[in-house]
């Protein structure tokens, strides 16, 4: 009995840790007005990277060592850990699927940062057509949320671009 309290009191802390990354990455986030659409990619990847690493963690061996005995003796702090399991496990599977679908917008960014206003009206119908098809396709970027930070930093960086252009002029 001593054992299960003291594994209990550990999943406890993992459970209380857990719960701080969730609301974490579910907190606004803060950017810089001018900040461009590369910016989005890169930001789903270290939230990929972030909860894989935290997946990895809960199935290591020691991990499954502890929730086998825990569930040996019938504890009751398995249910609220399955539920964190399950929570991490769509954040990671959100952020892989974020990260495949901003990738096919990856071949736009650099250009886009690079063009002058007469090249950059030349890339934007098939920048668009790709946003359209990863609304229409993604089953987690399709949000409005999603969709407004992607949209505002694309119009960043064509306002960049405007702003550079003038001032070289």
């Amino acid at each position: 009995t001593q054992v299960t309290e003291k594994l209990e009191e550990a999943v406890m802390i993992w459970i209380k840790q857990i719960k701080q990354v969730l609301v974490e990455s579910e907190q606004i986030r803060r950017e810089a007005d001018d900040i461009g659409p590369s910016a989005e990619l890169e930001y789903w990847k270290s939230r990929m990277s972030s909860f894989n690493s935290l997946l990895d963690e809960i199935k290591s061996s020691r991990v499954k060592k502890v929730i086998s005995i825990l569930q040996a003796a019938r504890s009751k702090t398995l249910k609220q850990w399955k539920e964190l399991d399950g929570n991490i496990t769509i954040a990671a599977n959100e952020a892989k699927d974020n990260v495949r679908y901003l990738y096919t917008l990856d071949k736009y960014f650099g250009p886009l940062a690079q063009a002058s206003p007469v090249t950059m009206m030349e890339q934007v119908p098939s920048l668009m057509n790709t946003v359209c098809m990863i609304y229409c396709t993604s089953p987690y970027y399709n949000t409005s949320e999603c969709m407004t930070s992607l949209l505002l930093k694309i119009t960043n960086q064509m306002i960049n671009i405007c702003k550079t252009y003038l001032c070289e002029g």
